[in-house]
């Protein structure tokens, strides 16, 4: 008999789910060599073409020449660099909070403080199509968990109503964005429950920082009154650079700097990765413009998908998703695409629901009209003659 790990990839692989890592060359912003062709990156969270932008690039060489390669230790030891500082202070800034403080990625930041902030006897309530990152959080806090329906202000009230007086702490978690949908989260609302029933309120805005909001701040403006206890964001998206932030007061902050434990324990950033996160916070209020393009390109394309080929999609962001009926046609659709020169990934069961296997198309402001229409163009002939999903 098999080992039972080799027995599960053998079953992955005959359900058409096994993950496969490729290998990329970035060629430019939104080209990438894959098997050695050249091929348009419509997979990429790369939303504004920061990676690739010279004022950053230059920004991470001149920290590894000051500082050197690595941090060298953990925050709480002496891996704190004055970088640290400054870029804490710049997401407060942007955000609008009293405080910040970065952690080494959006799943560690995730999985880091919804395990600091509740524990047993703690009930914490999930939209059901939250990150894997904050599921895994609320899983690790052993915290009480129940899943309310996907951006539904009546489901989440109802458990409110029900449960709330049985636990000592509420945690509520949502995205503003969501990753695999592309819809935005109604957070006004979601917070406005959560103070009349005394929860906290975190609000992940991985891929809604810098690509929404008059500055790039995101979906929670920089002027809300009232804001979500906890406020995530990434770099490594239309940041362009690596790490990520929780936006909150400076009471939460020093909590977190004593009790979260992926903080604690991990070693620092590097400095490359600080400079570069900041450079680019000082860039995003200059890209009104490339937002602006980002969104109406997305709203291009679902047109495309619903109105001229009949398929289904969502969303209302940089992020379309194309739902197809099976796992084989997603698979069928990825080749055909790569044929054509464009890298667009199939996301698959368990990432997404058993019914709603797709291919997540992220756009970027780094592309052009060209860029955008060969997608299309790839899109009707493939339907074409087909049976629409």
């Amino acid at each position: 008999m098999k080992p039972w790990p080799l027995n599960e990839l053998h079953g992955l692989k005959e359900k058409g789910l096994l993950r496969k890592l490729i290998t990329t060359t970035p060629l430019g912003k939104v080209i990438v060599e894959v098997d050695g062709r050249a091929c348009l990156d419509f997979s990429s969270n790369d939303y504004l073409g920061l990676s690739q932008h010279p004022k950053i690039k230059k920004a991470a060489i001149r920290a590894i020449d000051e500082y050197g390669v690595g941090s060298r230790a953990s925050r709480l030891m002496t891996g704190n660099i004055r970088l640290y500082t400054d870029l804490e202070d710049a997401v407060s800034k942007l955000k609008g909070t009293e405080a910040a403080i970065v952690f080494g990625s959006g799943y560690l930041c995730n999985l880091s403080i919804i395990s600091t902030l509740t524990g047993p006897g703690d009930l914490v309530l999930l939209d059901r199509l939250c990150h894997a990152s904050i599921v895994d959080g609320a899983l690790l806090s052993k915290a009480r968990i129940i899943r309310f329906a996907h951006n539904d202000l009546s489901s989440l009230k109802e458990i409110l109503e029900q449960k709330r007086t049985s636990y000592k702490n509420v945690l509520i978690c949502m995205e503003t964005v969501y990753s695999m949908d592309g819809d935005i989260g109604p957070v006004s609302e979601v917070l406005h429950l959560a103070r009349q029933h005394a929860a906290m309120l975190l609000a992940d805005e991985a891929h809604a920082v810098g690509v929404f909001g008059k500055k790039g701040e995101g979906i929670i403006s920089q002027g809300d009154e009232q804001k979500p206890d906890v406020i995530i964001g990434t770099f490594g998206k239309a940041l362009g650079g690596y790490g990520a932030f929780c936006a909150t007061t400076k009471a939460f902050r020093d909590y977190l700097v004593n009790k979260a434990r992926g903080l604690i324990y991990s070693t620092a950033l590097p400095p490359a990765s600080l400079a570069a996160n900041l450079k680019a916070l000082e860039l995003l209020p200059s890209l009104e413009n490339e937002r602006k393009r980002l969104l109406l390109w997305a709203k291009d394309l679902r047109n495309l998908l619903v109105k001229e080929l009949g398929l289904r999609t969502g969303g209302d962001s940089q992020i379309v998703p194309l739902i197809l009926k099976s796992v084989q046609e997603v698979l069928e659709l990825e080749a055909f695409l790569k044929k054509r020169g464009i890298i667009a990934r199939a996301i698959r069961p368990p990432t997404v629901p058993k019914d709603s296997p797709r291919i997540r198309f992220s756009l970027s402001s780094a592309m052009d009209e060209k860029d955008i229409e060969s997608l299309k163009e790839a899109l009707k002939d493939f339907f074409s003659g087909r049976k629409k999903s």
